[in-house]
């Protein structure tokens, strides 16, 4: 329920507000550009929405993944937002376990709670919430 001062009061969600934008933005560039483009496009324009609404993000963020303190992988997520969510996204109707399962292995590099799956489809834009229950 929204109330008082248009602030989300839900208490069992995790960065409710902060979602509810980034949800926003991921709307308001399937609205402009429909489905069937290449993801990096709508990485671009989500960049673009997300810059409008004067979040604070950042792109292609880089994680090295460590043993006894040499580099032996790397991450590239699409965006770190707010260094709270991880927001990946997708084209396409399908959310394979493969793809939770990375955003589950960045959440852990990361030490964060959240992370979104974003798939632009030609029905529109799903997303979904994945925790990180460390």
């Amino acid at each position: 329920m929204n109330q008082g001062g248009g602030k989300l009061k839900r208490k069992d969600i995790l960065y409710p507000e902060l979602s509810y934008t980034i949800n926003g933005a991921l709307f308001e560039v399937f609205r402009q550009m429909g489905g069937g483009h290449r993801e990096k496009y709508y990485q671009k324009a989500v960049s673009l929405a997300l810059k409008k609404r004067g979040l604070e993000f950042q792109e292609q963020f880089y994680i090295p993944v460590k043993f006894d303190n040499n580099v032996v992988g790397k991450y590239y997520l699409d965006f770190l937002i707010e260094d709270k969510i991880v927001l990946e996204l997708k084209r396409g109707n399908i959310h394979v376990i493969n793809n939770i399962d990375q955003v589950k292995e960045y959440l852990s590099a990361l030490n964060l709670k959240l992370a979104i799956i974003a798939s632009f489809t030609f029905d529109g834009v799903k997303s979904n919430r994945i925790l990180n229950e460390y």
